[in-house]
């Protein structure tokens, strides 16, 4: 192991370049899922199933998911400038 990066920061090798992403379609993609899984745990509950607390998981996570949402909306100009920058 080279401590010449740790001792020394001019040393170290440049990091890699940030990547663009879009995190709307992630998010987007991943509140679909729950939301799919929580109507699969509610016909599954009023089929007798015991799946309560499957369905409050799948509601948490949609709830995390339109938050996430909210937070993407509010902060795509900052990622995407941040992927933009040349270093």
């Amino acid at each position: 192991m080279k401590l010449a990066p740790i001792l020394d920061p001019n040393a170290r090798k440049p990091g890699p370049k940030p990547a663009q992403v879009d995190l709307h379609k992630v998010f987007f993609i991943g509140t679909a899922i729950w939301l799919l899984l929580g109507i699969i745990c509610l016909a599954l509950v009023i089929a007798g199933r015991h799946m309560v607390s499957a369905l409050v998981v799948c509601i948490a996570g949609m709830i995390i998911g339109i938050l996430l949402l909210v937070w993407e909306h509010f902060n795509r100009w900052n990622y995407r400038r941040l992927a933009n920058q040349k270093q």
